[in-house]
């Protein structure tokens, strides 16, 4: 793969989370009684990129991801929240992805990194309130975060097995790194 079509790509990933996380925010909290939480749709990019790029690509998307969407719809605090579960939620993909395929799936690492986006924002939240009281929310919200990291990663799942061009780059990752998740 060539440079360009590797910053291509880059590039229309970084575009499609951006896209994706601004419709998201545009649609109403769909649970009442948990306010705040949401889908996480734009997990979906990260977990593709995940697999089917090095690291320090898929780390450059996600940052490119989070600035774009801040400068076109967000806020200082938005940026704080949603850079602190990014980041946490990116380190534990990223390890749990180093395990390989035989001891985890596409659909549990996506899992847990609902589970850790919301962790980081707890903390982030936490001190921003300057009281661990915060962290009360965390069981609702984990509940939440699990069953959206399992229909997210049902979906990476889905597009990497039927999308050819990712196919093509998740070919050409495996080989770089001989981990087939296929």
């Amino acid at each position: 793969m060539s440079r360009t079509q590797k910053m291509i790509y880059i590039a229309l990933l970084v575009a499609q989370g951006v896209v994706i996380g601004l419709i998201e925010n545009m649609i109403p909290y769909p649970f009442a009684f948990a306010p705040g939480a949401k889908l996480g749709l734009a997990n979906l990019i990260t977990i593709i990129s995940l697999f089917t790029m090095p690291k320090r690509d898929s780390f450059t998307l996600v940052w490119m991801r989070l600035i774009l969407t801040t400068l076109l719809g967000g806020t200082l605090s938005t940026f704080l929240y949603s850079m602190s579960g990014a980041m946490l939620s990116y380190a534990a993909m990223a390890f749990l992805r180093m395990l390989g395929p035989k001891r985890i799936s596409i659909i549990g690492i996506s899992a847990a990194g609902g589970f850790m986006h919301n962790v980081g924002q707890l903390v982030t939240a936490s001190f921003i309130a300057q009281s661990w009281t915060v962290m009360l929310y965390l069981p609702i919200l984990s509940f939440f975060g699990i069953l959206s990291g399992i229909a997210i990663g049902i979906a990476a799942n889905f597009l990497l097995q039927r999308v050819q061009t990712l196919q093509k780059f998740q070919t050409a990752y495996e080989h770089e790194t001989n981990q087939n998740w296929r």
